[in-house]
């Protein structure tokens, strides 16, 4: 008996598309297996060990994955369980089987894009800072910024624990005493844009982190949530199998920005 299971079945399984619709992908040679196009019907894969691919996004074909988007709102703590009895993320995980938690953290005073999920190694990928993956805020900020004060953050500013510059910064607009300023950024540190933006003279005094990586907070609401889309789902995982023979040889906190 042939091994594995037919390739179009796993790829209707993971909910990319029909059976038959997948059988049309492969005879138009849009799917590889572990690398190599796929074009003929027939191929049996292994879903444990083949990695699979449709038009170069990875397909997640473990179906016990859980993967969710949540626009936190200020006021919440980014943990699960938080032991001073603040409200805590548990309050948007505990309505799935799975046991999620938080890829990174936020601050509680920071609301934004937080991922929830039951997979480790893409968690892994996604917080640590040394695979470079950028997160952008918009900052409502004190005072009139200046295109001079945007290209400082650009150039780098000097902290208490060393340089740190954007990777882009922009100003949205200034009015009536305050400015709203994006920034895009990959470092790791604590507090990285509150402290980057109190060094060039505006505090800030609202801070939404509108992406991360590929993911966009769009619409979503303040308090919702969502499953990710499978092309979402795709752009992730194919960044954590681009990095996934790398290593980490420096230890930085958690994300809380």
């Amino acid at each position: 008996m042939p091994q594995g299971e037919r390739l179009q079945k796993v790829i209707a399984a993971a909910g990319i598309a029909s059976r038959r619709v997948a059988e049309n992908l492969i005879a138009e040679g849009r799917v590889t297996v572990n690398g190599d196009v796929v074009d003929a019907l027939g191929r049996r894969v292994d879903p444990e060990h083949d990695e699979i691919a449709v038009d170069g996004l990875a397909v997640q074909v473990d179906t016990s994955r859980r993967y969710v988007m949540l626009n936190k709102p200020t006021g919440v703590v980014s943990s699960m369980h938080d032991e001073h009895g603040r409200p805590d993320l548990s309050q948007y995980a505990d309505r799935y089987d799975e046991r999620l938690f938080n890829v990174g953290r936020l601050d509680a005073e920071t609301s934004g894009l937080l991922v929830l999920t039951n997979d480790g190694a893409l968690a892994h990928v996604l917080a640590h800072p040394s695979f470079g993956v950028t997160k952008t805020y918009i900052a409502k900020v004190e005072g009139g910024v200046t295109p001079a004060t945007i290209q400082r953050l650009i150039d780098g500013v000097e902290l208490e624990d060393g340089p740190i510059a954007a990777d882009k910064a922009r100003l949205l607009e200034n009015a009536r005493g305050s400015s709203l300023v994006e920034i895009t950024l990959h470092s790791g540190r604590n507090r990285i844009v509150r402290r980057m933006l109190d060094a060039v003279g505006h505090p800030v005094e609202e801070l939404v982190r509108r992406s991360f990586g590929p993911l966009h907070l769009g619409t979503l609401g303040v308090g919702r949530q969502r499953a990710l889309t499978a092309q979402e789902l795709g752009a992730l995982l194919t960044i954590a199998r681009r990095h996934r023979n790398r290593g980490s040889d420096r230890v930085e906190r958690d994300p809380e920005d």
